[in-house]
């Protein structure tokens, strides 16, 4: 089989050090990139007949999208760029 299984090469935070919105953003690529070796060891095992290894790394691939996915939203939510002047304040008015 000719599926790709070395290591990201992305530096990772130890979750210790993991305070800024850069270390989310760092975070996020680390698994989008994981995402992306995973979708091209599912595809490399499809294309040998390898289902198992197939159902495997798509898997895989898919855990790493929804934690890359995780990270860039806690990213963008902890911007401090977000507090801007196109902010709307909104106003309830009670009944």
């Amino acid at each position: 089989m000719t599926e790709n299984t070395a290591p990201v090469d992305i530096d990772v935070p130890d979750e210790e050090e993991f305070e800024t919105v850069g270390d989310c953003h760092r975070m996020a690529a680390y698994h989008f990139h994981a995402a992306a070796k995973h979708h091209e060891a599912a595809a490399a095992a499809d294309d040998e007949g390898h289902d198992e290894a197939v159902a495997r790394h798509a898997h895989m691939a898919y855990r790493h999208q929804l934690n890359g996915v995780q990270y860039a939203e806690i990213a963008t939510m902890e911007s401090e760029s977000l507090d801007d002047e196109f902010d709307v304040p909104v106003h309830i008015e009670a009944e």
